[in-house]
């Protein structure tokens, strides 16, 4: 069995969503699927959604389109899903990184018939608002929580979330779950560190100075986590200070290997790609939907299990 074929023997057996093998090459009727993210042209983080949306559409014979803001604007992103809707596809799969600015553009699409499946931000119950099909992602808050209880247990009692897309009121959840899991007040535990990575690693630093007692860093992805490594290596406190992170990248899988990350939390967005385009696919062509949304996370990833993690960084996982 080739590599490719183990990964998507892999991601259809955790999804448990039995849907792949109706589809063939002698039904692929070419539809077209478009996926529009929240996500800046600079955040390295979402190749894998595009890699599973491509390998998606080559298995279903559908044509898929990846559409994003180049710098992460909001407003930016409402227009492209109206601009999708406009192109008539026969589904559009997006993130509700916003619903005050994405909702009237999402429930427009919906009522032109345009099947709809929201991804990675937002919420099932913000999804099934908007009218959309289903929700395909990670409960941001829960994960948060998970995350807060588990630092909580090793012995942390306070912390710094580094969060470089405070403009997504959705992922400042994973930061306020935490602060629960660890039974503490969020307060100014939360920075608002931007994009920029010089910026980041700045901001960190000059956290940890002024707050010498910190316990514990998380951050909420590459963007965040690869200056923030550089960061804590500069101060000498790698491997010293408590640090977890959302989401995997290369940095993060060599962080963890090398012991100044305690953890990552993989929300496995191959399959938040993946995913829609095969359910969209079978509900196009069949009529059959799953009944249920889909949880493609969170899962903690440490050293002892870094191996498939380490081979799939930045491209499946």
């Amino acid at each position: 069995m080739t590599n490719i074929w183990k990964k998507v023997a892999l991601a259809s057996a955790i999804a448990a969503v039995p849907l792949v093998s109706f589809v063939g090459p002698a039904q692929a009727e070419g539809e077209k699927f478009i996926l529009v993210s929240h996500a800046p042209d600079s955040d390295s983080w979402w190749n894998t959604i595009k890699n599973g949306i491509a390998l998606a559409g080559e298995q279903v014979g559908a044509e898929v389109e990846y559409r994003n803001p180049p710098t992460g604007d909001i407003a930016d992103m409402a227009r492209i899903i109206q601009q999708a809707a406009a192109s008539n596809p026969d589904g559009i799969i997006t993130t509700l990184a916003d619903p005050d600015v994405l909702s009237g553009p999402i429930r427009d699409a919906v009522d032109k018939g345009i099947p709809v499946i929201i991804i990675n931000s937002g919420t099932p119950e913000q999804a099934a608002d908007v009218g959309a099909l289903m929700y395909v992602g990670q409960p941001e808050y829960d994960a948060g929580l998970a995350a807060g209880q588990r630092a909580k247990r090793d012995g942390v009692t306070s912390f710094v979330c580094v969060n470089h897309v405070i403009s997504n009121p959705v992922v400042a959840e994973r930061c306020s779950g935490f602060a629960d899991g660890l039974g503490v007040d969020l307060g100014d535990s939360m920075i608002d560190s931007g994009q920029d990575p010089a910026e980041i690693k700045n901001k960190v630093k000059a956290y940890l100075t002024a707050n010498p007692d910190t316990d514990a860093i998380l951050t909420l992805g590459p963007t965040s986590a690869d200056p923030t490594i550089q960061a804590v290596e500069e101060m000498g406190t790698a491997g010293d200070i408590y640090f977890g992170t959302f989401d995997l990248g290369t940095e993060i899988v060599k962080g963890i290997k090398a012991g100044t990350i305690k953890w990552g939390i993989d929300q496995q967005p191959f399959l938040q790609a993946y995913l829609p385009v095969i359910v969209l696919a079978n509900y196009q062509r069949f009529g059959v939907l799953p009944g249920n949304n889909i949880n493609s996370g969170p899962g903690f990833v440490t050293a002892d299990g870094l191996s498939k993690v380490e081979e799939f960084a930045g491209e499946y996982r």
